[in-house]
């Protein structure tokens, strides 16, 4: 069964309690996606396979609550300035810590540390951009090319934390960091782009 829009409307002023939930779960989505990073790198102080079952699956619940948080938001109007700014700071701390973990614990290495580390220059210079433009009040939305690659991002970190063979024989290794790659050349081209839309601005300001 799906609400029409004035049903919905009718439905959403009428339950107040209900209402004042759903405003905040978006928030609380984005919030769990930060506290899931300490027991991301517990894990994997655990042994094995059980540190790379729970790394994964932990990932797994962070990278769907990435995805319900911009629905629940949009779904019930429940969209606030706080979630705006924590949503992509959620991302990047997960992505990062995620990289690095994974980096210092061998599972990425050699010529794979090239794409990771274009990833990581790349969140702080969107960061950065951000920031700067959060002083002109004006904001960089997230285009679609952008969630393109943090699908990419999600898939390829999440069987690079998994590290285990499917089934016994199988190793899913070597198209994870295929993943990796496709996400840094996609990082490549949303930060310029992102960098070209800022560089106007900067130009513009005394």
């Amino acid at each position: 069964m799906r609400f029409k829009r004035d049903e919905w409307d009718k439905f959403y002023d009428g339950h107040h309690w209900t209402s004042a939930m759903l405003a905040n779960l978006p928030n609380i989505l984005t919030l769990f996606r930060i506290a899931v990073i300490p027991l991301v790198a517990g894990a994997f102080f655990l042994e094995k396979p059980t540190a790379s079952w729970v790394a994964a699956a932990l990932f797994l619940v962070a990278g769907i609550t990435d995805y319900l948080d911009g629905y629940v938001a949009r779904t019930f109007r429940s969209t606030t300035a706080f979630g705006r700014f924590l949503d992509p700071v959620a991302d990047k701390l997960l992505i990062s810590s995620v990289l690095l973990l994974l980096a210092g614990y061998g599972r990425i290495d050699g010529i794979s540390l090239i794409p990771a580390l274009i990833i990581l220059c790349r969140e702080i210079l969107v960061s950065g951009l951000r920031e700067f433009l959060a002083g002109l009040s004006l904001s960089l939305p997230v285009t679609k090319l952008a969630k393109w690659k943090t699908l990419l991002q999600m898939f390829a970190l999440g069987f690079l934390l998994w590290d285990e063979p499917f089934p016994d024989y199988i190793t899913l290794k070597p198209l994870a960091l295929a993943g990796l790659w496709g996400a840094a050349f996609l990082t490549l081209v949303t930060g310029y782009d992102y960098l070209k839309k800022s560089l106007k601005h900067m130009n513009d300001t005394p």
